[in-house]
């Protein structure tokens, strides 16, 4: 897998930021963070993420579901220290979006994840405008 475009290395870049617990629990027998554990932390800054947009609402009958994830591991992590988990939207499909995260650590950046949603309500319908806006307006900032 190539190397990240430069710009997804630089928090600047991505409109929100969470910081995010590593935990004792999420070391590998080398010592590092694992793998799960790295997908469980862009998971959890993810649900925070959409729950900051308010994009699915269950109660409005807008839905959407994880159609793909991809981790890319650049450096080991490490506990006891907080990541810092960067996040914006890419592209915006008729009926999926694409979440983008950048995790650091002690300001260096240690993994990407790229996950695409598909909205699973209103079979054949686009997203709505309204909630495309809000997408636009979370935008990562390439270059």
């Amino acid at each position: 897998m190539p190397r990240p475009a430069p710009w997804r290395l630089l928090p600047a870049s991505y409109p929100t930021t969470e910081t995010m617990q590593t935990r004792f629990q999420d070391l590998d027998p080398m010592g590092h963070l694992n793998n799960v554990a790295f997908a469980a932390l862009f998971e959890n800054a993810r649900v925070r993420f959409n729950q900051r947009m308010g994009s699915m609402n269950r109660e409005r009958g807008f839905r959407g579901v994880v159609a793909q994830s991809t981790i890319n591991y650049i450096a080991e992590g490490s506990y006891p220290e907080d990541v810092e988990i960067a996040t914006g939207i890419g592209a915006i499909g008729n009926r999926s979006w694409e979440i983008l995260a950048a995790m650091f650590q002690s300001g260096k950046i240690i993994a990407t994840c790229d996950t695409v949603i598909v909205m699973t309500s209103s079979p054949g319908e686009p997203l709505p405008t309204a909630f495309r806006h809000r997408l636009e307006e979370l935008r990562v900032r390439e270059g």
